[in-house]
């Protein structure tokens, strides 16, 4: 079996950026091997120092990662599976029976598809790793446009294999997934959907449907299997090849809310609203073509709520510290709801100052739930933050 990564140790986070890709790298060794030795019995490790709490009070790291498995990413996954596969049938009907009904219809399922992935993406880990399934999902940003020139030329010149599901799934990660599918649904030219003038713009569409659908369902065949990455996760021990022990596992969770708090705040908000409004670049936001940018960042921010509370993490802290528990839910809660006041058009939403300030405070309290998770929660836990994934070194 592979050497475990080096920093694999309990001062150092697993999500620390340095060694990132090695990470990947090595959980994408491991998913699907045979774990007779990996599923060794899990350490009963207590997330709090044995002498804050009593005996009673210890509770399983193994517990708390299955918690988090059951209770929300086997079920987001296989929400997003059954989006997407509503999403694949409207299209086609819509590829069948042009209509701007249909066309309504179908864009109604994108922007259902883009609630669930957005709820479902923050979990950075496991089978999505596998295969650039992450980025064939979600190709963002595209600082460059490099992507959008290669959907606008397969439109143009109506590549056929670009048609073809099973041969999109070959080609540029760019092409694949909710992106391409929003321009070819929202773009320059999609109001000919809703006629029979452009034929080739649908079947293209419904090919990129048919990719989500088939990444969403494999995802969440590989987060069911009972050898396969949840059973490592929730089962840390000194033979498994990615866990060591309950200290590695938490670690792990509790780096999915440090590093989607980063992103979401520094890369999706703050990628278009500046810090006043002559710096603002609305054309650089998320999902901006089909007005679902701040649905994106709701979802976001509930995803990590119910994660948060799937796994009762907060059952862990001390007496002394439970008050984190409810204000990590409180801020999480009231951040989804910024997100949800601002709706329409986001460039009208950047102009107008009411909206601007819902905007605002989203940042300042995922910049407060960063505080609160990444220096107050992980010294409760006894854990060291590290450096971000999104430090890009």
């Amino acid at each position: 079996m592979s050497k475990r990564p080096s920093r694999f140790r309990k001062s150092v986070p697993r999500f620390c950026g340095k060694n990132l890709q090695q990470t990947k790298e090595s959980k994408q060794a491991f998913v699907g091997q045979p774990t007779s030795a990996c599923l060794a019995l899990a350490l009963v490790l207590p997330l709090v120092l044995a002498s804050a709490l009593p005996a009673s009070a210890a509770v399983k790291a193994s517990d708390v990662i299955q918690r988090a498995i059951d209770g929300f990413v086997r079920p987001a996954y296989a929400r997003l599976h059954d989006h997407a596969d509503s999403l694949t049938k409207a299209m086609r009907t819509l590829c069948d029976a042009p209509s701007q009904e249909h066309l309504d219809a179908a864009r109604a399922e994108f922007s259902g598809t883009v609630d669930a992935w957005s709820v479902v993406e923050i979990i950075r880990i496991g089978p999505i790793t596998q295969d650039n399934r992450l980025e064939r999902m979600l190709f963002w940003p595209d600082r460059k446009s490099i992507g959008l020139r290669q959907v606008q030329a397969a439109l143009a010149n109506k590549d056929q294999t670009a048609a073809d599901p099973a041969q999109l799934a070959a080609k540029s990660v760019a092409m694949q997934g909710l992106g391409a599918l929003e321009f070819a649904l929202y773009g320059d030219g999609a109001e000919t959907l809703a006629g029979k003038g452009d034929p080739y713009r649908c079947a293209y569409g419904a090919a990129v449907a048919g990719n989500i659908e088939s990444i969403a369902a494999e995802v969440s065949d590989a987060w069911s299997k009972p050898d396969g990455f949840a059973a490592l996760w929730a089962n840390p021990g000194p033979q498994n090849a990615l866990y060591r022990d309950g200290t590695e596992a938490v670690t792990e969770l509790v780096g999915v809310f440090i590093n989607e708090l980063e992103m979401v705040r520094d890369v999706r908000l703050k990628g278009f609203l500046g810090s006043n409004p002559e710096a603002d670049k609305p054309k650089q936001a998320i999902y901006w073509r089909s007005q679902n940018t701040t649905r994106s960042l709701t979802g976001n921010l509930a995803g990590m709520d119910a994660l948060f509370q799937a796994s009762q993490l907060g059952d862990a802290l001390s007496p002394d510290g439970r008050w984190m528990a409810e204000s990590i839910h409180i801020q999480l809660v009231n951040g989804a709801a910024d997100a949800t006041a601002v709706r329409g058009p986001i460039d009208k939403a950047l102009a107008d100052p009411a909206l601007r300030q819902k905007l605002d405070h989203f940042s300042l309290v995922t910049s407060s739930l960063s505080t609160l998770i990444g220096t107050r929660l992980t010294a409760e836990f006894g854990l060291t933050a590290g450096f971000s994934s999104l430090d890009g070194d």
